[in-house]
């Protein structure tokens, strides 16, 4: 599965029962407890990390990227354009690009 299939299944559960889908349930409750879901999802990410359990910050990593796009999708925001902000910066000095967006 790659991360168009991913996102592609969560835009359809926009429209699903939320009876009958998690990913419909959570984006029935709206973008802010996405958001909320998302960062809890990072947080447990980070204690995997700074505990340096791959296993754990694995499984964690994957969660994040899946609420990270259930949050995008309850903005509409299209991971096609994340991933053109990506292809934007790719070959810039990471510095030098955010220097670029400070000024901006």
């Amino acid at each position: 599965m790659t991360l168009h299939d991913l996102f592609a299944t969560i835009e359809a559960r926009k429209t699903a029962d939320p009876d009958s889908s998690w990913t419909a349930k959570l984006l029935a409750k709206g973008p802010e407890k996405c958001a909320e879901k998302f960062g809890e999802e990072a947080v447990e990410a980070i204690i995997e990390a700074i505990k340096d359990d791959k296993a754990a910050l694995t499984s964690e990593a994957a969660d994040v990227i899946y609420h990270l796009l259930v949050m995008l999708a309850a903005r509409d925001v299209h991971l096609d354009d994340v991933l053109a902000v990506l292809a934007a910066r790719q070959g810039q000095s990471g510095i030098t690009e955010k220097a670029a967006r400070s000024e901006g």
